[in-house]
């Protein structure tokens, strides 16, 4: 059975190294970890001062499978939710923070689970998640996982910047959207085809 920092590791080769797109809000990113996470936690690895690009470009794997394991795992609380569900909410919290959580939670007001969506993942989530677990053993994570496509397909519709993140070039695929299926079932993942028709309308 796979360990949070098998998992951590995962995300870490997932995301690849060093880039500094400026289409994409998380700003310098190395291992998947932005320079806002290396300011919120006061990481000037070079010592000199000052938070920055040169920061983030030193940053180890290691290191990252450790942000990600602490900060992105064990404090949102992903570690209490059932087992099954953990590591794509986990993948999903590195790429999107308390999005995550909140898709989590919209899944369940969609199958007619009464719980707040606020992005924490509480006592009253950590029940209902368990109980649509049990009452669905066999499309719960593959539920969440539709939304979490539904949520990069509907992101870059609404932000022109982003869609190449979700198409590429030549109309196949784009990462976020091979990232979402990499934790759904092959039986609900796209075909081509309907990948295409989902993002004619982009420009």
């Amino acid at each position: 059975m796979q360990t949070v920092t098998d998992i951590a590791r995962e995300i870490v080769a997932r995301e690849g190294g060093y880039v500094n797109d400026p289409d994409d809000p998380g700003g310098a990113t190395n291992h998947g970890v932005t320079i806002h996470t290396m300011r919120r936690l006061g990481l000037d690895l070079t010592q000199d001062g000052r938070i920055d690009a040169e920061d983030v470009k030193v940053l180890t794997r290691a290191h990252a499978v450790s942000i990600f394991v602490e900060h992105y795992y064990r404090r949102p609380k992903i570690d209490q939710l059932p087992d099954a569900l953990q590591s794509s909410v986990f993948d999903m919290y590195v790429n999107a923070g308390a999005n995550a959580v909140k898709i989590l939670q919209r899944v369940l007001g969609e199958m007619r689970i009464e719980v707040v969506v606020d992005g924490i993942i509480g006592p009253q989530t950590v029940r209902v998640a368990q109980q649509a677990m049990n009452a669905a053993p066999d499309h719960f994570v593959d539920a969440y996982g539709i939304a979490r496509r539904n949520y990069y397909y509907d992101l870059a519709a609404r932000r022109p910047s982003s869609r190449k993140f979700a198409r590429r070039r030549n109309g196949g695929k784009g990462g976020w959207i091979k990232r979402a299926e990499e934790f759904i079932a092959p039986r609900f993942h796209l075909s081509d085809a309907q990948h295409r028709e989902r993002t004619a309308q982009w420009v």
